[in-house]
């Protein structure tokens, strides 16, 4: 009779962990929803909730120009830039970019700005969102690098001085892309987009060259 109650309340243990355990899994969901809900960013696009199926919202001129605007161009922006540089309202300033060989280990680029400070003429800002870069074609070989961007928020420098680095694995390019991309400088174009709160502050533009016999001067 022992044995019959024990397995009895064995069983219903076993009830009790499995509610248990559907509670976790719910509460689990929950918060990816929130999450999902919270950030506010979908890869296909913003939607529209409480509708049987979500439904793409599309962006409109005038419209703030969020990260799944901008997920779906089709390519290099040839127009104009997407915001100002008065969309910069953090004040945000890039003062090194360093560019590496991550198998390697050498130094590609390092890209110096000395004494960052906040640039109110139209001319340098708008010279400051576009940038060409001379690389040489063995750079198109590479299989791995390592971006590291150097930068400040706000007017006080000193104390805002932040540092990232982005690891890029580099796509195997067919020997006919490569020869055009070193035929045709400067046409190896894109686009960086920066965001805070969902919404673009800062656009820069670059092109690059892969053509023999060029050095760039780092200084």
């Amino acid at each position: 009779m022992s044995s019959e109650r024990d397995e009895e309340s064995g069983e219903e243990r076993g009830e009790e962990n499995m509610d248990g355990e559907g509670e976790g899994e719910e509460e689990n969901e929950g918060e990816v929803r929130d999450m999902e809900e919270w950030n506010g960013f979908l890869l296909e696009g913003t939607t529209e909730k409480g509708q049987e199926d979500d439904v793409l919202v599309e962006w409109k001129p005038g419209d703030p120009v969020t990260p799944q605007y901008v997920l779906r161009l089709a390519g290099y922006t040839e127009a104009d830039y997407l915001c100002s540089p008065e969309d910069n309202i953090y004040n945000i300033s890039f003062s090194r970019f360093k560019i590496r060989d991550l198998e390697g280990g050498s130094v590609i680029l390092d890209l110096k700005k000395h004494c960052p400070t906040e640039i109110k003429d139209v001319k340098e800002q708008e010279a400051a969102r576009f940038i060409q870069y001379h690389f040489t074609p063995a750079f198109l070989n590479l299989r791995e690098i390592g971006a590291t961007l150097e930068f400040t928020v706000g007017s006080k420098a000193v104390n805002s001085r932040n540092t990232c680095e982005h690891i890029y694995s580099l796509p195997d390019l067919d020997p006919r892309t490569i020869e055009e991309m070193i035929a045709h400088p400067f046409q190896t174009r894109s686009d960086s987009f920066y965001f805070a709160n969902n919404k673009l502050i800062m656009h820069h533009k670059a092109e690059y060259s892969f053509c023999k016999g060029v050095e760039m001067d780092t200084e």
